[in-house]
């Protein structure tokens, strides 16, 4: 688990904190990574760079060749070359209680990230709503934004993508 908050950090968000700097697909070579995360305090070996993007439940990250990066999440700017993708007719979007007031106003927005996050089924966006606290889940009619011109795009890890979901695609809950 340290070794993947580890790259989540560095390959997603702050690549300059430990002088990576990721190509404009957001890939970095793996042995630049392990020697910079080595000057930085944080020895990996490759052998346990392999096992965390094996293991990881997420899929979080994508090795190709002798590069990786973070399949998605990213706040840093990168293009990462994802093909649109006509969506089910309803994801899901986990969050807390606390959120719903601002989500009713606005929707759901990327906010530090590049695009919103949707999961392809209640029982995902449950366990990402459960990381902040009580999960509340929203549907989104991924169907009608799809009619109405949204783009939609599905990273290699089945986290679907897109710019902004208005409140008027999004289906609350009801009282609990």
């Amino acid at each position: 688990m340290k070794v993947s908050k580890y790259l989540s950090k560095h390959l997603r968000h702050q690549p300059e904190r430990i002088g990576l700097a990721l190509d404009e697909g957001g890939w970095v070579e793996i042995d630049t990574l392990i020697a910079a995360a080595a000057a930085h305090g944080f020895p990996v070996t490759r052998a346990e760079l392999d096992h965390v993007v094996a293991t990881n439940d997420k899929r979080r990250f994508a090795v190709e060749g002798t590069r990786i990066r973070a399949s998605q999440g990213h706040s840093v700017e990168v293009e990462l070359g994802l093909p649109t993708a006509t969506p089910p007719a309803y994801l899901y979007h986990g969050t807390v209680a606390r959120n719903l007031d601002a989500i009713r106003a606005e929707g759901l927005r990327p906010m530090h990230r590049h695009a919103v996050h949707l999961s392809p089924d209640r029982e995902t966006a449950t366990r990402v709503g459960a990381r902040r606290g009580r999960p509340v889940v929203l549907a989104v009619d991924a169907a009608a934004m799809h009619r109405d011109g949204h783009v939609f795009q599905v990273s290699a890890n089945g986290v679907w993508l897109t710019e902004a979901v208005q409140p008027r695609y999004l289906r609350f809950p009801g009282p609990h």
